[in-house]
This record gives C-alpha cells, structure tokens and sequence, in this order.
C-alpha cells in the first residue's frame, strides 16, 4: 500500500457515494493549488492523466 492509498481510502469512505461533475472536480484541484502551489506538478500530471486516461481506448 502506497501512502496515498490512505487519502483514496479515506475519500471514497466519506464521499464514494456523491456524484460530482468534471467543472467541480477542476474547480477544487485550483482551489488546492492555489492554497498549496508546490503541488502544482503533481495536480498537473494527475489532471494530464485524467484528461487523456481513455485515449489507449481509440
């Protein structure tokens, strides 16, 4: 188990059940980064990855 397992973990127990859009998801991860610039790669490369995650599909 890796160490950000325990956050995933923790989102999905309190917040596995909520539906939220793409626009509200983009919007927290800027709202993060602006309170934690030095995250900024990382939320980068996770929003990069999620943006072109289906693309193996084509």
């Amino acid at each position: 188990m890796y160490f950000t397992d325990r956050g995933i973990e923790e989102l999905e127990k309190r917040r596995g059940e909520e539906e939220v859009t793409l626009a509200w998801l983009a919007e927290q991860l800027r709202i993060f980064t602006d309170l934690n610039p030095e995250f900024e790669t990382a939320v980068d490369r996770l929003a990069t990855w999620l943006a072109r995650s289906d693309e193996d599909d084509e």
